[in-house]
C-alpha cells in the first residue's frame, strides 16, 4: 500500500464504514450541487452489508491522514468481452475538498491500478457524471481517456 509522510493508502476495513459513509454524504452533496438528481442510497448500513459482509459486492481503499479517513475508492472486478480481458470497475472515488490537490486521488487510483494488475485485469473503467468538470480534468490528468462511443444503460430488476 502507498504511504507518504502525511498520509497513506490502505485497504478499507469494516471499522472504516462510518468514515466512508460520511464521505459518501459529502460526495452526494457535491454531485447534487452539480445538478445530479440521483437518489443516493449508499449509507453506513449498505456499506457494511454489501462491502464487508460474507459475500462482498465491492472492495475499497481509503486514504488516511493523521488517522482520519479523508478519501476512498470503491471497486469490483469485471470482464470486457470485446477485449477478452478482466477489468476493474471503479465505482466511486472521492477525496474531501480540504485534502484535494495533494495527490491523494491519484494515489488511490494508482493503488487501484495495482489491485487490477494483481487480479489479472488489463483495464480500469468507471463513469463520471457529465457535469463533473473537476473530476473529468482529474482523470484526464492521470492519463485516462473518455470513451465517447458508448452510452451507459440501466434497467431496474426489482
Amino acid at each position: 500500500m502507498s504511504s507518504f509522510p502525511e498520509w497513506r493508502i490502505r485497504e478499507a476495513r469494516r471499522e472504516d464504514v462510518p468514515a466512508i459513509a460520511a464521505l459518501t454524504e459529502e460526495f452526494s452533496a457535491y454531485l447534487s450541487e452539480l445538478g445530479d438528481t440521483s437518489e443516493f442510497r449508499l449509507d453506513a448500513e449498505a456499506l457494511a452489508r454489501d462491502g464487508f459482509g460474507p459475500d462482498p459486492a465491492f472492495r475499497g481503499l481509503v486514504a488516511e491522514r493523521s488517522g482520519e479517513v479523508v478519501g476512498f475508492l470503491l471497486h469490483h472486478p469485471g470482464y470486457d468481452t470485446d477485449q477478452a480481458c478482466r477489468l476493474l470497475f471503479v465505482v466511486d472515488l472521492y477525496v474531501t475538498a480540504a485534502e484535494r490537490g495533494r495527490g491523494i486521488g491519484a494515489a488511490l487510483m494508482e493503488e487501484a491500478r495495482e489491485v487490477a494488475r494483481t487480479g489479472g485485469a488489463k483495464q480500469m473503467v468507471w463513469t463520471v457524471y457529465r457535469h463533473n468538470a473537476l473530476g473529468r480534468r482529474f482523470y484526464e490528468g492521470i492519463g485516462a481517456r473518455n470513451v465517447v462511443d458508448l452510452d451507459l444503460m440501466c434497467w431496474d430488476v426489482l
